[in-house]
């Protein structure tokens, strides 16, 4: 079967596990490349053993490769700073570039909302790993209302998954992730906390949304939750609901205070996920990097697919 071939920049926790997801499960992509900037790093060493071309001179060594013209996409799972600059290179190139940083140059993308909507844009950005979680919930109460007032999200994840480029953009996920949820999500403000728990042993990733609506019915918003947990659970099988949804009516008596809104009342919204890793690297309770990588791989194996289909054609 012909497959494109890629290249992920980053061998961290997330590089590292999609490279191991590329190699298991990618129907139209192929392994060409694994690049970092720590030689001794781990994800090379293991790029390495899996007979992956590797180099840890970022991306000018990508570059220089020997394969380089024959990859199609490049994800880059390194910081938002450095995005800037790789993709400003990539793009000279005609790469298609996957963005795993909350750098957000390209247009958001969770696949479960508009993952076919951005197939021709040379950039697409995963938003964060709290986002692909959230989002798709907040974007399923809008769908079921008439109006969406407020999302706010709060993603707990276990200290231990958290590598040295999540921590180095936190500010960056927390803004990306707002501006996700109202953008992708459809809500007129939105607000992203992220938790990094050191508890031990390490917890699962959990995710906490809460929303508040005008105009839908209760029973129409949590089939629509149930509909959307359905779809995530295509392409990351351990997401899930940890409890029933739970409602709570804002009276016109006890209105609150949205930020750049006012005083509201509405219908308050409370779903509570879970999401358990499929331990391709890092064990099971690293959920975030499961979400994440998951939606990645999905979103260039569904382009890499239609490429493959218009060169048959």
């Amino acid at each position: 079967m012909t497959k494109l071939k890629c290249a992920i920049i980053g061998s961290g926790n997330i590089g590292t596990d999609l490279m191991i997801k590329i190699m298991r499960t990618a129907e139209n992509l192929e392994m060409g490349a694994f690049v970092g900037i720590d030689p001794k790093s781990d994800g090379l060493a293991r790029a390495a053993r899996l007979g992956v071309p590797i180099t840890h001179e970022g991306i000018d060594g990508l570059i220089g490769m020997p394969g380089y013209d024959d990859i199609a996409v490049v994800f880059d799972a390194t910081s938002a700073h450095a995005h800037v600059h790789n993709d400003a290179l990539l793009r000279r190139h005609g790469k298609k570039v996957i963005d795993l940083t909350p750098a957000a140059i390209g247009p958001f993308v969770v696949p479960a909302i508009n993952g076919y909507a951005a197939h021709d844009e040379p950039n697409v950005n995963m938003v964060t790993c709290g986002g692909q979680a959230t989002i798709p919930m907040v974007y399923a109460v809008r769908r079921a209302s008439q109006r969406l007032i407020y999302g706010e999200i709060v993603a707990s994840i276990a200290s231990k998954s958290a590598g040295p480029g999540t921590r180095a953009n936190i500010d960056e996920f927390t803004e990306t992730t707002s501006k996700a949820i109202e953008v992708l999500g459809g809500a007129e403000r939105g607000k992203a906390i992220i938790v990094l728990n050191p508890a031990e042993p390490p917890l699962i990733m959990r995710d906490t949304v809460f929303t508040l609506s005008q105009g839908g019915d209760p029973a129409a918003i949590e089939a629509s939750i149930l509909e959307m947990e359905r779809e995530v659970r295509r392409y990351v099988p351990g997401y899930r609901l940890k409890q029933k949804v739970q409602f709570e009516l804002i009276g016109d008596n006890a209105p609150v205070r949205i930020p750049g809104v006012g005083p509201v009342s509405g219908l308050k919204t409370s779903i509570m996920i879970e999401v358990e890793g499929a331990a391709h690297y890092l064990p099971a309770y690293a959920g975030n990097l499961d979400i994440m990588t998951s939606a990645a791989l999905v979103t260039a194996d569904r382009w890499a697919a239609r490429k493959l289909d218009k060169e048959a054609a």
